[in-house]
């Protein structure tokens, strides 16, 4: 399962990343990448939850997130939360997470429990044994606004290379229909993206105010991931 010899503060703003052992796919279909981000959701939690609760709680958070932008009613949150997940990414092969540490170790122990829970999942759905992750998860600590702004970016932008391989290296000549894919493509909805843009994607994930609040609101962070992704995609200028 996932671990990491350091610890972190509370209060401490860390980019992980999280791959699959020996670079295998993570996420088969979409019943994966939704079950991968109701894990987020669910595991960030220091309280037990007993199986039926967790049943009763899957199907309620089926009913008021991933809706197109319809969503209207609001899901209930009960968890003691170990973690305020900023932002998030799950591409084939790996998860990118932006996390804030609010409870003691919390960093630690909730990437522990997505090791065991989701790759729980993947084992009993494929049959399968062994390590699901690599054994250590990559984390950088975030210590400017700066830099906060550009992991933001970079995460949000991660599922381009999805459809635009290299486009941080050879440019993308078109950076409107690199908008238009983040926003209305099926491969780049796994993503805190759209919530972030006014779109109720996955809502009760995570928790987005101090972010919005480091960018002003929402059209400046949609001119921030415009900007970026010409930026980043015209390396040469």
């Amino acid at each position: 399962m996932p671990y990491r010899k350091e610890k972190f503060e509370n209060g401490d703003i860390v980019h992980v990343i999280l791959r699959g052992i020996d670079g295998n796919i993570i996420f088969r279909d979409k019943d994966d990448y939704f079950r991968g981000i109701f894990s987020i959701y669910e595991l960030n939690n220091l309280k037990p939850t007993e199986v039926r609760v967790r049943r009763r709680i899957r199907i309620q958070f089926k009913k008021t997130n991933n809706c197109g932008g319809r969503t209207s009613a609001t899901f209930a949150d009960k968890r003691e939360r170990m973690v305020d997940i900023l932002c998030f990414c799950f591409m084939p092969n790996h998860i990118h997470l932006l996390l804030k540490q609010v409870k003691d170790n919390g960093i630690t122990e909730f990437m522990r429990k997505i090791g065991t829970g989701y790759g729980g999942y993947i084992n009993r759905k494929y049959k399968r044994q062994g390590h699901v992750f690599q054994s250590s998860f990559n984390a950088v600590k975030i210590t400017t606004d700066e830099q906060l702004r550009i992991v933001v970016a970079y995460i949000h932008t991660n599922s381009l290379s999805l459809n635009y391989p290299k486009w941080k290296e050879i440019g993308i000549e078109n950076p409107q229909e690199a908008l238009d894919f983040l926003k209305e493509s099926k491969e780049s909805k796994w993503s805190s993206h759209l919530d972030y843009m006014g779109i109720k994607n996955f809502p009760s994930v995570t928790q987005r105010e101090f972010i919005l609040d480091l960018f002003g609101n929402l059209k400046k962070y949609q001119e921030f991931i415009e900007d970026y992704i010409c930026w980043k995609g015209n390396p040469k200028e």
